[in-house]
């Protein structure tokens, strides 16, 4: 492989934890003898198009300093091809990186560790969803909890996490289930009142949330939670338990396992690895092996 390495920063992430994790990575990465290469981008489109440039330019790995919508962004330039990923966690929710494995809060354990996988070409072929051109590494999520970020998305204030439990708040204060059509490996369609449906290839979203708990990256196929209808008291129950993968023992949660997935409803954005994917209809299949990965 290459020697030179391209280093994929978004500085904002994590409140400028990923400004501050980006020069302790790029020495531990000369320290193994790699050259770095930084890209930045001025906004979401131009970063793409820079890491996509650095790809074809055939850099021996892309390497994304940030949270999930940062691995996201790089997925989308890496997925598919030859070149090696890796994920220096340095965001707010990090749910790629805890499903890896990856050490959280340590830049320069994170970059060893990757190094030496580049170095040994120990590299490890995970899964990743499609969702029409869109690739996405954890959870494709759709009903409230889609909702939840659809108003957290609206609100200017309070920062950081904090916006999105105020709008989890209101979200409950508005709270209806939706009607959903859902469609496993081109089956009979089922016709459901549902809180949520959660497609994962990972297990959480939301910092921690295990919303797929048992999914596995290698696999080749989706967990999908599937969060039926409910009233607000029993939301209020089972949410809780998201946090410890418990909620699917409720009798409300269903979980099926496919490697593509419709689904349909009116009024619900699509949201994967935390990123809108617009309105539905959508449709997702997981593709094995789709990227490969340093340092999990």
């Amino acid at each position: 492989m290459s020697g030179e390495i391209t280093l994929f920063v978004n500085p904002t992430a994590g409140r400028g934890r990923g400004a501050r994790a980006a020069p302790p990575a790029a020495s531990a990465f000369r320290a193994a003898g790699f050259s770095v290469r930084t890209v930045l981008g001025a906004d979401a489109a131009d970063g793409l198009a820079r890491a996509r440039a650095a790809v074809a330019a055939g850099t021996g790995a892309l390497v994304a300093v940030g949270g999930d919508g940062m691995a996201s962004l790089a997925l989308q330039a890496v997925a598919g091809t030859a070149t090696p990923f890796g994920l220096i966690p340095a965001g707010t929710g990090n749910d790629f990186a805890r499903a890896l494995g990856l050490p959280l809060g340590d830049p320069s354990t994170a970059a060893r560790r990757t190094a030496g996988a580049l170095t040994e070409d120990r590299l490890r072929a995970v899964d990743l969803g499609r969702a029409g051109s869109t690739w996405f590494a954890t959870v494709l999520a759709s009903g409230f909890d889609s909702r939840v970020n659809d108003r957290g998305n609206r609100m200017r204030l309070p920062l950081g996490r904090f916006r999105y439990d105020v709008a989890l708040l209101a979200e409950l204060a508005a709270f209806r289930p939706s009607a959903f059509r859902l469609t496993l490996d081109g089956g009979a369609t089922r016709e459901i009142e549902a809180t949520l449906v959660a497609v994962g290839n990972g297990t959480s979203y939301g910092g921690g949330m295990r919303i797929c708990p048992k999914a596995d990256l290698a696999d080749g196929l989706f967990d999908v939670t599937v969060v039926g209808s409910c009233g607000r008291g029993t939301l209020l129950t089972v949410f809780p338990k998201v946090y410890r993968g418990t909620h699917v023992d409720h009798p409300v949660v269903t979980v099926h396992r496919a490697a593509r997935v419709e689904l349909v409803a009116g009024d619900v954005t699509g949201y994967a690895d935390g990123e809108p994917l617009g309105p539905l209809p959508l449709s997702a299949r997981c593709v094995p092996g789709a990227v490969r990965v340093a340092g999990a």
